[in-house]
């Protein structure tokens, strides 16, 4: 088999499972509870919360453990937007076009309850700034925005988005959507300018199910954030129910191991993906193949788009090869149509519908790439001949 897939999810490694089955084993006390074995996974948990803010940079400021990128996304977004009651009478949200439907839902609710959420055009896989600039108001309370595309790769320019929002809306904070890009680059919270940070387990080698919002201190002190969950008052009261320990454990074992090995690793994925560029450019076999060139891009993620042959038709056809590859968002693949980030990138419908993602990771090899060329060589001749009248 074959695992090109790695932006959908990675395969948990294996000092992250021994920590999930030894911490499931020997500290299954409830933190919230008021004796040794609570005091024992109290401690754990925030050793996590230690290590989640080394590996963004960080010294202070809220790590809020969640079920996932999503949850912590749906925390940010909402709990931003109801934090302040006159926030509810039309006040202004920021985001791209492209957006991971877990931002773009949500902004969708709010937009119906009286928001006013403005989407940033990235066409070729750069933010507008002009439009960004002009939208950049007094009124926004938050920008909300992925720093890598999950389906194109585009890395996204949040440095100088952050700059223009404290210059001209000094009330808004900078949500990051780093699900794509957490251990895949060197970033830290002061570096992108962000207040908050979504980061997900499963995207490094963690289990699923578990997730993390940084929240900056400032947004803390100033009540910037209401509680979505709310019942025992966990997570400084702004997640409530009890801690998933063994799997932030793994989590935060995880994030050690790709903090320690972050520059070879990313330097490996970027030398695979640019080998495997230049070899879909150079084989005369896949002439009507295209690569989504973005300005800049991620190290692990590849868009390609096919001559005409659906992406679904090709993704049966590698798996019966034992090659495991996407046709974008995991989240989103059960839909009839290309995803809105290829379409807010400039492709058309009908080249959206014949995409395919490759997603590498440090696991992956060459002779993995030589395999993946030849059957996707192999598909393009055949299932364009069945095409043919």
């Amino acid at each position: 088999m074959i695992y090109f897939d790695n932006s959908a999810t990675t395969r948990i490694c294996e000092e992250a499972l021994k920590t999930y089955v030894e911490v499931s084993g020997s500290q299954f006390g409830n933190p919230s509870s008021l004796h040794a074995l609570g005091f024992e996974a109290e401690r754990t948990l925030e050793d996590c919360r230690k290590q989640i803010r080394l590996s963004l940079g960080v010294r202070d400021g809220a790590i809020i453990f969640t079920s996932g990128g999503s949850e912590s996304n749906n925390l940010a977004i909402f709990g931003r937007a109801y934090a302040k009651e006159r926030y509810r009478r039309g006040a202004k949200i920021l985001t791209t076009a492209g957006e991971h439907a877990s931002v773009t839902v949500p902004l969708e609710r709010l937009a119906d309850e009286g928001y006013r959420v403005v989407y940033i055009p990235t066409k070729n896989g750069t933010l507008d700034m002009d439009v960004l600039s002009r939208e950049m108001t007094s009124d926004v309370i938050l920008v909300t925005m992925m720093m890598v595309n999950n389906e194109t790769g585009a890395c996204y320019n949040l440095a100088a988005v952050s700059q223009i929002m404290k210059r001209q809306s000094p009330e808004a904070v900078l949500h990051v959507d780093a699900t794509q890009s957490y251990m895949k680059l060197a970033f830290t919270a002061a570096s992108v300018g962000a207040d908050m940070i979504s980061i997900s387990s499963h995207k490094i080698e963690g289990p699923k199910g578990v997730g993390a919002l940084y929240v900056h201190p400032d947004i803390i002190t100033k009540r910037g954030l209401a509680a979505r969950i709310l019942g025992g008052g966990q997570e400084g009261g702004l997640r409530s129910g009890t801690e998933n320990v063994p799997a932030i454990a793994a989590f935060a074992t995880a994030s050690s191991i790709a903090l320690a090995h972050r520059t070879e690793r990313i330097d490996c994925v970027r030398g695979m993906t640019e080998s495997l560029i230049r070899r879909l450019r150079e084989d005369a076999r896949l002439g009507g193949v295209s690569v989504t060139e973005p300005p800049v891009r991620a190290p692990h993620i590849v868009n390609i788009t096919l001559p005409g042959i659906k992406s679904e038709t090709m993704l049966h056809f590698l798996s019966s090869k034992g090659i495991c590859v996407s046709s974008g968002s995991a989240c989103s693949s059960h839909g009839t149509h290309g995803s809105p980030a290829l379409i807010a990138y400039g492709h058309t419908q009908a080249q959206a519908d014949c995409s395919l993602r490759i997603s590498l990771s440090h696991r992956n090899t060459e002779e993995e790439i030589t395999c993946f060329l030849e059957a996707l060589a192999e598909g393009v001749g055949r299932l364009s001949r069945m095409r043919r009248p």
